[in-house]
């Protein structure tokens, strides 16, 4: 059976709210606020309903209702008010503590019974309601986690594959997704206009690791040549962008949902595949995109992928120390990116070269 507490000063009163309720309930009783304080404290989980006298000695109804807001009950532990004395304010007070009723007396017994199995039903309803939907939220929670770690399995086998076969170390894709991830909690905080979360931030560090994986459709002799490539064979090169977006297709799947950010997984690594080579003044390629026609995840990227390159040594080239190569693209050397951009990489220098030092 479920319990009702009843409170109330008087004991002629509490008799007869007992009455009414014995034969469908276990009655508690209290004679004051502080009585029905220590009760709650002692078996408030196990109540279904409390009916409140509202003036009482000690600690009235509304020290009680403000009692129970404090222990977080109001929405599990219904309470419903009764006085003799209509009072507007008085209702007003305990209906913003959370009162589900509000009743006068004299009580009517069918009436009161009515009213408080109704209100029981009601915030049970209402606690399976919310239990069914923690479970689903749980069971997704743990669907999207499976689905995640089958991505980051995918993404870093396409990524790992592409290094084995441009001859670069095996950490180019950890170190790009830790500079973009670094720089784009800084744009989180810095340019809020981009409306960045940490599940974005996690998305976008993750897909950086595919931004190359288009190198897998360029022939040997260009991608490995040991010299710097001629103009024909940079034109060649650039296709790898491209090539990277036909294979990404090939992956896309037709349950690739947005999510609550508006972002996906497919777009994002199609993005940043495509348009991690743009460049703000709109001289980069494929596309010749211009400042904000650039999305924030593939600029960012970008700005990873160029320090890396410049820091690390290539089959053509020697790696630059940290504060030129930072320089460099700070100055513009290395083409121009956006200004926020760019705000960010300034102030993300320190964090940059830690984690440089950390993972070579």
């Amino acid at each position: 059976m479920e319990t009702i507490l009843i409170v109330d000063d008087s004991e002629i009163n509490r008799n007869f709210l007992t009455s009414v309720f014995e034969e469908e309930y276990n009655i508690l009783e209290a004679a004051d606020g502080e009585e029905a304080i220590a009760l709650i404290d002692s078996c408030g989980e196990q109540l279904s309903l409390i009916l409140l006298d509202y003036i009482m000695p000690n600690k009235n109804g509304l020290d009680v209702m403000k009692y129970i807001s404090d222990k977080g009950l109001r929405e599990t532990l219904p309470v419903i008010i009764v006085t003799g004395e209509p009072d507007a304010d008085m209702a007003l007070d305990v209906y913003e503590y959370g009162a589900a009723d509000f009743v006068y007396k004299p009580l009517e017994p069918r009436i009161i019974l009515r009213r408080a199995k109704n209100i029981i039903e009601l915030y049970r309803h209402r606690r399976d309601l919310e239990s069914e939907l923690d479970s689903r939220t749980n069971a997704l929670k743990e669907s999207r986690a499976k689905l995640k770690k089958i991505n980051e399995y995918i993404v870093n086998a396409l990524g790992s594959v592409v290094e084995f076969r441009s001859l670069e170390s095996g950490l180019h894709i950890k170190r790009v997704s830790s500079y973009t991830e670094i720089l784009l909690n800084h744009m989180k905080e810095e340019c809020p206009q981009y409306s960045l979360t940490k599940e974005m931030i996690d998305l976008i560090a993750m897909s950086s690791a595919l931004h190359d994986v288009g190198k897998i459709g360029i022939p040997d002799e260009i991608l490995n040549k040991p010299s710097r490539l001629t103009p024909e064979e940079f034109e060649v090169m650039k296709n790898h962008s491209v090539i990277g977006c036909a294979i990404l297709e090939c992956f896309k799947m037709d349950t690739d949902e947005d999510d609550s950010e508006g972002l996906n997984f497919y777009r994002c690594c199609y993005e940043i595949c495509r348009w991690h080579h743009e460049k703000a003044d709109g001289k980069g390629y494929p596309d010749g995109l211009k400042g904000e026609e650039i999305p924030v995840w593939a600029h960012a990227v970008a700005v990873a992928d160029c320090f890396d390159a410049l820091t690390s040594k290539r089959v053509y080239k020697d790696k630059f120390e940290l504060e030129k190569a930072h320089k460099m693209i700070v100055d513009g050397e290395c083409g121009k990116f956006s200004d926020d951009i760019m705000k960010c990489f300034v102030l993300a220098k320190d964090e940059l070269f830690r984690a440089y030092n950390e993972i070579h």
